[in-house]
Order: structure tokens, then C-alpha cells, then sequence
């Protein structure tokens, strides 16, 4: 079975686990459920499984995706019950299904946080109201500078008793746009301690990501 998908998610300890430690688990995970996985051919074989937009270490997600193959034909509907006995704490798929399309489609993502130590909500409101945000970063070929302001599809702060809550819609791929690089945007305004989790993954026209 090709072009599988499973969607799960990490949260709590689990946002601490590398995308590489992930891989592993997951592979691990496979094996202790039952569940073979497809391997490439050659030397040095290695499991086809693929995880879309990896998480920076140290932000949560209900809405991620792992691209897969096996060996055997099973019942998709059944896996992840046959998976989360095996899962460590904070990861948990939620549903497995033929991919429908590409993990190049995925291009929005819907976020949740919060933000302390910092300025209040009218403050970055009016920060990322703004027609051109210009923000330097390390890139591929060394340090770039983009204007992030077109890739911020929605970026709504308020006040709460824990700190600034926001909610955010932004571009994921190509270009990508991350709230570590908002954070950076906002320069001396920035937020001594910011959280975030992914909610929600939407193709380029909007329709939810499967």
C-alpha cells in the first residue's frame, strides 16, 4: 500500500522530541504495532515514511502528517488503534487514509498561543497590521531579508490574565512564515516567552488539508 497518510498529534512532553528522534519513534512504533512498513531498495534501505512540515522543538500540534507506505494491505480506519499502544506520551494518531493529494498542497496553517514578557495586544496588532514587515533570517544560501507581511493571512491578539493570546493563519510553504519569525520581526517589542500550537492545516485556497 502507497501514498498513505497518517495524521496525528504532539503535544506535551512530546514537543521536546527532535524531528529525527520522531522518525525514529515512529519506525519503532510500526514495528512493535505489526504494522510493516515499506523500505527502499539498496545498501543503505531506509523506511519510506515522510513527515510534512516538520515542528520546531518546543511547539505543540493537533494537525500533523506523515506520509507512509506498507508492505501489506490493512485496514487504514483500524490503525491507530493499532499504533497508540506503542506511541510514547504526547504523540497520537488520530486517523489514517489514502493521501488525496500532494504534501506540497498544504500551505496554510491555523495557530494558537501565548505571549509574555512583552508589549500588549493592541501593540502587536498594530505591528502586524502593517502592508510591509521586513524581517532578517538565516536562509539556505546565508542571511536573507523578507517582507513576511503577505504570508500573514490573519494575526489577532488579546489581552488575558496569562499573558497575550493569539491566533494566527499563515502561510507554510513557499514562502514560510513561522511565529519564531514574527517573533523575530518584532525585534525589541519581541516577547521574552511565546507558545504556540498548530490547530489546523488548509490548502492555498483555504479548504482544510488532508
Amino acid at each position: 500500500m502507497d501514498k498513505l497518510r497518517l495524521k496525528f498529534s504532539k503535544t506535551g512532553r512530546a514537543v521536546y522530541i527532535s524531528h529525527l528522534d520522531l522518525m525514529r519513534t515512529m519506525q519503532r512504533v510500526f514495528s512493535r504495532g505489526g504494522v510493516p512498513l515499506k523500505y527502499s531498495e539498496g545498501f543503505n534501505p531506509h523506511a519510506k515514511i515522510s513527515i510534512i512540515l516538520p515542528l520546531t522543538v518546543g511547539t505543540a500540534s493537533l494537525c500533523e502528517y506523515m506520509d507512509f507506505a506498507l508492505t501489506e494491505d490493512r485496514d487504514l480506519a483500524a490503525l491507530p488503534s493499532e499504533l497508540n499502544p506503542y506511541m510514547p506520551e504526547g504523540i497520537k494518531a488520530l486517523e489514517a487514509y489514502q493521501a488525496p493529494c500532494k504534501g506540497a498542497e498544504l500551505r496554510w496553517l491555523r495557530l494558537n498561543g501565548v505571549m509574555k514578557g512583552g508589549k500588549d495586544a493592541a501593540c502587536y496588532a498594530d505591528f502586524f497590521a502593517q502592508s510591509s514587515i521586513l524581517v532578517q533570517h538565516r536562509a539556505k544560501r546565508g542571511v536573507r531579508t523578507d517582507d513576511i507581511a503577505p504570508s500573514i493571512r490573519l494575526a489577532r491578539f488579546t489581552d488575558t490574565a496569562e499573558g497575550v493570546e493569539a491566533e494566527l493563519i499563515l502561510h507554510a510553504q513557499e514562502p514560510t512564515v513561522s511565529p519564531e519569525l514574527m517573533m523575530a520581526a518584532l525585534g525589541e517589542d519581541a516577547p521574552a516567552y511565546f507558545r504556540f500550537t498548530r490547530l489546523e492545516a488548509y490548502k492555498e485556497d483555504m479548504r482544510p488539508f488532508r
